[in-house]
């Protein structure tokens, strides 16, 4: 099956403690159906001192679960579904459910 939510794309949390909020997912995780988004879910983490980094208090961003996040629509940013069809060309491609424009280029 192909994947909705891919690196790279603006998503919006739609449930949860950062609802509302919308970040670029860094990584996808495809086995636990997760993913990690630039500042959003972020936790404190209590890291030891290395002789390569600092210790103390980091706030690094956690895991959120596919199901809580939404693709930005590319014209207005509010979350919308993703569908899929094949262009002309060959290419099977994202487009976006609200507002009918492509999420891939």
């Amino acid at each position: 099956m192909a994947a909705k939510i891919k690196k790279g794309d603006k998503v919006v949390v739609i449930t949860g403690r950062d609802a509302g909020k919308t970040g670029e997912v860094v990584q996808v995780m495809p086995k636990e159906t997760r993913a990690i988004v630039r500042g959003v879910n972020l936790v404190k983490k209590h890291q030891r001192q290395t002789a390569n980094q600092e210790g103390g208090i980091i706030s690094k961003e956690a895991a959120i679960h596919l199901s809580n996040l939404a693709i930005a629509d590319p014209k207005d940013g509010k979350p919308t579904r993703v569908g899929f069809k094949v262009l002309e060309d060959g290419r099977k491609v994202r487009f976006a459910k609200r507002s009918g424009d492509l999420i891939d280029g």
